[in-house]
């Protein structure tokens, strides 16, 4: 095992290989600074609208059976298996403004491409996915006998999903909030299509690489290294220490 972890984080030598100097000036600086802004700050909007939507769908799938539930699915993995550069093409013309809905929502005062707006829409549609299949997963483990028991003590369906669906998925929960955390954050290729500007990490990181090379980047790539991924595993080491506590 110590071996296959060291494989799968042997990427991470790749910030100590010689690409020259790294640069970090003041432009350099700010540009870093506006693109952390706006991933963190989108994509955690992002994030909680997935949630949102996505945590009541994710438990309903988990209580159908049979074909219904195949058919949900099968429609929710499509947009998961989508070429992002695909799905960011798609996105541009459904809510572009020659589309009904795209003009209906500009003569609204929302731009629907290269607005935080785009940026937070690409990111719901890239991550919705991957939320809903690990929490529907999650929800699935659940003993469905616990909760029917609880209803049948007089709980409430939102009581019986507070004091024991939830707390018995929460690992998986967790989980699935990481994914799509880092899925939404490092998007590029459906993002750089909808939303070019305002510049996240992932666009910024490619515009840097294009026009200075290397050592502009590698600066960018560590923040985005470090704005990552403390968020997901933060979430998943208190949820397994609660896991433990409750053991």
């Amino acid at each position: 095992m110590a071996l296959f972890v060291a494989a799968l984080l042997y990427p991470l030598t790749g910030l100590a290989m010689p690409v020259g100097p790294w640069r970090w000036d003041h432009e350099m600086g700010a540009s870093t600074l506006a693109a952390v802004k706006v991933s963190l700050g989108l994509t955690t909007l992002a994030l909680l609208i997935v949630i949102a939507l996505g945590t009541p769908a994710a438990y309903y799938l988990a209580r159908l059976s049979g074909l219904e539930r195949a058919v949900f699915e099968g429609a929710i993995i499509v947009s998961v298996l989508m070429p992002p550069l695909a799905l960011g093409l798609l996105l541009s013309l459904s809510f572009g403004p020659t589309s009904p809905l795209g003009a209906y929502l500009l003569r609204l005062g929302v731009a629907t491409s290269n607005s935080p707006t785009s940026f937070v829409l690409t990111q719901v549609y890239v991550a919705m996915g991957y939320y809903v299949i690990a929490a529907r997963a999650a929800f699935a483990a659940v003993p469905r006998e616990l909760e029917m028991v609880a209803g049948l003590l007089g709980q409430r369906p939102l009581a019986v999903f507070a004091r024991v669906t939830f707390p018995l998925a929460r690992l998986g929960l967790a989980a699935a909030a990481s994914i799509a955390w880092v899925r939404a954050l490092g998007e590029f290729g459906a993002v750089i299509v909808t939303s070019y500007y305002p510049a996240g990490i992932p666009v910024r990181i490619w515009i840097d690489l294009q026009q200075a090379g290397l050592p502009a980047v590698m600066p960018l790539l560590l923040v985005f290294l470090v704005s990552a991924l403390p968020l997901p595993w933060l979430i998943h080491m208190l949820a397994h220490r609660d896991g433990a506590l409750d053991a």
